[in-house]
């Protein structure tokens, strides 16, 4: 199939010609009618991560315009969401007129939630869940019948922590989380027990006096300091990090007594993932069997308000300048507690 994209050329985007590959066995075609900015494509582009020609942007809603015949969950017709790692595979990203879902890695948008709403829910809530409940990660409980720990959720403004923080209450997870003061009542309305400031100087010391056996704690943020800052919380002798930064970085002064664990969404498929020849990931069922089971709640968690999306911005229609735009402001740090939306782009073009 052919598609209109916005295409890397060197550290700029234009708008090309791009060539699908065939469906394999449980995948769509999609006519993307939303697609959002995440800083992995940012990052991507900086780093220069898939080389000249790369087809960024990872999560989308839109149309099912063809399915594979071995495809059961999603007919055409149907608006779903979801997300792909964009510049991954030659022609497949969510910055395309038409780009490729996996029905197991996707949902329905129901009339309950905007199509740019449901837009914005993927990649970041698929994060937040592995996050959470993945074996390689903080491997949180899921079962209602016992008592679980707390979690400290470094970073609630964040779309991943956003999620985070409704799918742990989801589970009866006591929930620690750190943000800014004017977002204290959002955090506390997604379901954060207690609400500290990041900035605040003193901000340990009042984490470890409301969870003195404090064990597990999730950094969605992954800068310079996050990780050692958040892991200063932590009491438990046997206690566990996770961190958003793939490859552990940015953990190496956490103390030695936290074991340090990483999420990389893009384990949600079941397929090996290789990036800039410096890290390879194998096949991991478990997460994909795990994500497809979030994917599977997914229209009904929407529908009934048990997880509520970000609040979306839509800053124009999919086009190099306003990719570039976005990409700009979060270089600035100008982004925060809201997920950026494009229009699709349309036929006439």
């Amino acid at each position: 199939m052919k598609s209109t994209a916005i295409i890397q050329r060197g550290r700029a985007f234009v708008l090309e010609e791009a060539t699908l590959p065939p469906l394999k066995e449980h995948q769509v075609y999609v006519k993307v009618e939303y697609a959002a900015f995440n800083p992995t494509d940012r990052l991507a582009l900086d780093v220069n991560a898939f080389g000249d020609g790369a087809l960024l942007g990872c999560d989308f809603a839109g149309t099912v315009v063809e399915t594979h015949p071995e495809v059961t969950r999603l007919q055409t017709g149907d608006q779903i969401a979801g997300f792909v790692w964009g510049g991954e595979t030659k022609g497949v990203g969510a910055y395309s007129m038409y780009t490729i879902a996996d029905e197991r890695l996707s949902f329905k948008v129901s009339h309950h939630t905007s199509a740019a709403k449901a837009c914005s829910v993927p990649l970041a809530a698929n994060t937040a869940w592995l996050g959470l409940f993945s074996e390689d990660c903080l491997a949180l409980s899921r079962d209602n019948s016992t008592k679980k720990p707390p979690v400290l959720i470094w970073g609630g403004n964040s779309t991943v922590g956003y999620f985070a923080i409704q799918l742990a209450k989801l589970y009866n997870i006591e929930v620690a989380t750190t943000c800014s003061p004017k977002s204290f009542d959002k955090a506390r309305q997604m379901g954060a027990t207690h609400v500290f400031d990041y900035n605040d100087p003193d901000v340990i010391p009042k984490i470890k006096s409301v969870l003195p056996n404090l064990g597990h704690v999730f950094d969605t943020i992954g800068n310079a300091s996050t990780s050692t800052t958040a892991a200063d919380a932590i009491s438990n002798p046997k206690a566990v990090l996770c961190t958003v930064r793939p490859g552990k970085a940015n953990t190496q002064n956490v103390p030695s007594h936290v074991k340090v664990t990483d999420v990389f969404v893009f384990t949600a498929f079941p397929t090996e993932h290789n990036y800039r020849n410096i890290a390879h990931w194998p096949v991991k069922m478990a997460d994909h069997k795990l994500s497809s089971e979030l994917h599977g709640q997914l229209e009904s968690l929407l529908s009934n308000g048990s997880l509520i999306p970000p609040p979306v911005r839509i800053v124009g229609d999919l086009s190099p300048s306003t990719i570039e735009e976005a990409m700009d402001m979060h270089r600035q740090g100008l982004i925060s507690g809201e997920k950026l939306i494009f229009r699709g782009l349309s036929e006439e073009r």
